[in-house]
């Protein structure tokens, strides 16, 4: 896992304001291709099917796997969301703000550390980099300028939310 600071330094680097809701060169082909081998990863290693959506309208996020609660040790869904730039993956226990990140879900019984282990493997064997939820609900401090919903904006509206 890389260092916060890495990660943010990453986040930097992909904040083009010029390309709010995708990147420049955005090559949607191979963006489904790699979230399709994500999803059939997912489904191979919980051996079960994993619905997906895929090619969000609007938003930054490219799309969402989930691990059904059936799956998983706990009986507790598991969320893989994954970033229209590029690298960025979100795992969430339930949802995304079901708990703020996978430790509290740890510590709260509801995401088992096997079941975790398997969604960051696949991720990284696929070269996608986990962004925690906690370094992503921290203030956006970038230059592309978009629609606040409600209080600040974060990590999380830049590069998961809807334009």
């Amino acid at each position: 896992m890389s260092s916060e600071p890495d990660l943010l330094t990453l986040l930097r680097e992909l904040d083009d304001p010029q390309w709010a809701e995708r990147p420049r060169g955005y090559d949607r082909s191979a963006t489904a291709a790699l979230f399709g081998r994500l999803v059939a990863r997912l489904e191979d290693d919980f051996t079960t099917r994993c619905p997906a959506e895929q090619d969000t309208q609007d938003s930054s996020e490219y799309g969402r796997v989930v691990v059904p609660a059936e799956a998983t040790v706990c009986g507790t869904r598991i969320v893989v969301c994954v970033s229209k730039f590029g690298s960025p993956a979100l795992v969430t226990a339930d949802n995304p703000g079901a708990f703020l990140g996978t430790a509290e879900a740890q510590a709260e019984g509801e995401l088992d550390a096997g079941d975790l282990a398997k969604v960051d493997q696949a991720l990284a064997d696929l070269a996608y980099i986990v962004v925690p939820e906690e370094l992503l609900e921290t203030d956006y401090t970038g230059p592309t300028q978009f629609p606040v919903i409600s209080g600040q904006s974060t990590w999380w509206q830049r590069f998961f939310g809807h334009f």
